[in-house]
């Protein structure tokens, strides 16, 4: 399931850094704006001790743990939703991704440039946010002139569609994203084929100075106050610091590293869970001698959709799931000892895979 999260933020705020922290690619991060002008795309792994415990109970051939994909997309400028810089291909680029995460810059460094002069982190956040609301008015408007006669002939299902779209352009005129909105099912199904980019989910990494890592600083109290009423993650995270962390090859060096900062775990493995949860995702396991391998798929989906991510045979010919809570896995140490306990759940075509659940599908085609 490629699922993409985008990095986005103005130039010179550590978006690169990051992306070179998340990714063994490495993005060329100099100190001037528009450094990354072809999406570098990277595939993380993301952190599951879970997997890690499997492993140890079920000793395998091979462990494969399950990815998504981080895009580092290329600055953005005011203006950009008329081509300003680079605007045309960062709007493009940014319609494929299925999450949003928008570096802020909050900390102060006379040796790193800022595009505009001074750091303030949510005057960089207005600018994006109103270059993504320009270009979503923009594709509403060419959409309600597309709509329009029909709605008003009297085709009451392009009425509520035209009405859905009057109400996301107000909202958008008012200066606030369309995420914001509180709408229903069949309103979302039509701003569905719309693309929005301000409609997709958003976390904001708020990049701060060493001293700052733990506790975070004042800019990041403003941040956090002023996304309160958005539908948004937030992370403080320092990219110097996490790409001080990525150079150290040892364990142990690492964990001293992280205890010196007061830190359980380095940010970017806070970041890709956070990304995990903000495409709405889950794992399960399959487990057996030649590997254990976690699966992705989305949170809501059934059996055999969940089995159909194996395979489109395991989906079509699908029978039945033999389910095993991963506690109890953890807790009796072995699929014969999870049976014997009578703790195999046989589940059919509408069961709803849990988080964590370690699977196996009978299938026919």
């Amino acid at each position: 399931m490629a699922l993409k999260c985008g990095i986005v933020g103005l130039p010179n705020v550590g978006k690169s850094t990051l992306f070179n922290c998340l990714s063994n690619a490495k993005a060329q991060s100099a100190n001037f704006p528009f450094c990354t002008i072809e999406p570098n795309v990277g595939t993380i792994t993301v952190p599951d001790e879970r997997l890690t415990k499997l492993e140890e109970l079920v000793n395998p051939q091979k462990v494969i743990p399950t990815t998504i994909e981080i895009v580092d997309i290329a600055g953005l400028v005011k203006g950009a939703h008329k081509g300003e810089g680079l605007g045309n291909q960062f709007l493009a680029n940014i319609r494929e991704v299925d999450a949003i995460i928008h570096v802020l810059r909050c900390f102060d460094d006379d040796n790193v440039v800022h595009v505009d002069g001074k750091v303030d982190p949510i005057s960089d956040k207005e600018i994006i946010d109103m270059e993504l609301q320009l270009k979503d008015l923009e594709t509403i408007e060419k959409r309600l002139g597309a709509i329009e006669r029909k709605a008003k002939s009297g085709d009451k299902d392009a009425k509520k569609v035209y009405d859905t779209y009057e109400l996301v352009k107000e909202h958008l005129l008012k200066g606030h994203s369309v995420r914001s909105i509180e709408l229903d099912k069949s309103q979302i199904e039509y701003l569905n084929e719309l693309q929005l980019i301000t409609a997709k989910p958003v976390m904001y990494i708020c990049n701060v100075e060493e001293s700052a890592v733990k506790n975070g600083n004042n800019y990041v109290e403003v941040v956090k106050n002023n996304i309160a009423s958005e539908d948004a993650e937030h992370l403080v995270l320092g990219a110097a610091i996490e790409a001080d962390i990525a150079e150290l090859e040892d364990y142990e060096e690492r964990k001293l590293f992280l205890d010196d900062l007061g830190l359980e775990e380095p940010g970017v493995s806070k970041l890709i869970k956070k990304a995990y949860q903000l495409l709405n995702l889950q794992t399960y396991f399959t487990a057996g001698e030649k590997e254990v391998r976690a699966w992705t798929i989305r949170k809501g989906m059934t059996a055999p959709e969940a089995a159909g991510v194996i395979h489109s045979d395991f989906e079509k010919g699908f029978i039945r799931a033999e389910v095993i809570n991963y506690m109890d896995y953890l807790k009796y140490g072995t699929e014969s000892a999870v049976k014997d306990a009578g703790k195999l759940m046989i589940q059919g075509k509408d069961y709803v895979p849990e988080d964590g659940d370690v699977m196996h599908f009978r299938f026919n085609v």
